[in-house]
């Protein structure tokens, strides 16, 4: 009766500090654009944190935008977004004002 199992060394708050506003995300987000075919263009967003759910920011980002979008496995950069015409602008105020990503780690590139 003196051997007790259940009392290992779980500590079931370990994530609780994943939440914090100081960890929100590692490093520089990368928001480009990509010239598709006569005046079509592509954004894609790539860098973001493996912690959050890409399909849910797509979702939230295809209903605001009235865009169409989706997330792709890249082999170099992982899982990438991607949403129709030129959205870096707004894809960028939808990453801070939802506290994903601080301004200063936001890195835009294109034309």
């Amino acid at each position: 009766m003196s051997n007790i199992e259940n009392l290992k060394g779980f500590d079931p708050f370990a994530d609780a500090a994943k939440g914090d506003d100081d960890a929100v995300q590692d490093g520089l987000v990368h928001v480009r654009i990509q010239q598709r075919n006569g005046r079509k263009t592509l954004t894609t967003v790539q860098g973001l944190s493996d912690e959050y759910d890409l399909k849910k920011i797509i979702k939230v980002a295809k209903k605001e935008f009235a865009c169409n979008g989706t997330v792709v496995d890249h082999a170099e950069y992982g899982e990438v977004l991607q949403l129709q015409g030129d959205q870096r602008e707004n894809i960028c105020k939808l990453l801070v004002q939802c506290g994903l990503v601080k301004q200063d780690q936001l890195k835009v590139h294109g034309f």
